[in-house]
């Protein structure tokens, strides 16, 4: 039996929310922050956002940086 990650059941939590909103807030999209942070693709950000995967600190950093905020106005609950 093999488990596959369902996208509509992943749960959402505070920080991937606040991501979203901040990036929306900024009027950018997925793939131009993706951009922004030297991402030739905007799987990364779509994943941070929907859970799926973690950014790593110095990431972290950059993602902050780019919208303006403190890290841990993102990724701290």
């Amino acid at each position: 039996m093999t488990m596959r990650s369902n996208y509509s059941t992943m749960k959402k939590t505070p920080t991937n929310i606040r991501l979203r909103e901040l990036r929306i807030e900024k009027g950018l999209t997925q793939y131009k922050l993706a951009r922004i942070l030297g991402f030739k693709y905007n799987t990364a950000i779509s994943r941070y956002e929907t859970g799926r995967k973690r950014p790593s600190l110095e990431t972290a950093q950059r993602i902050a940086l780019a919208l303006g905020v403190k890290v841990e106005d993102i990724f701290l609950p």
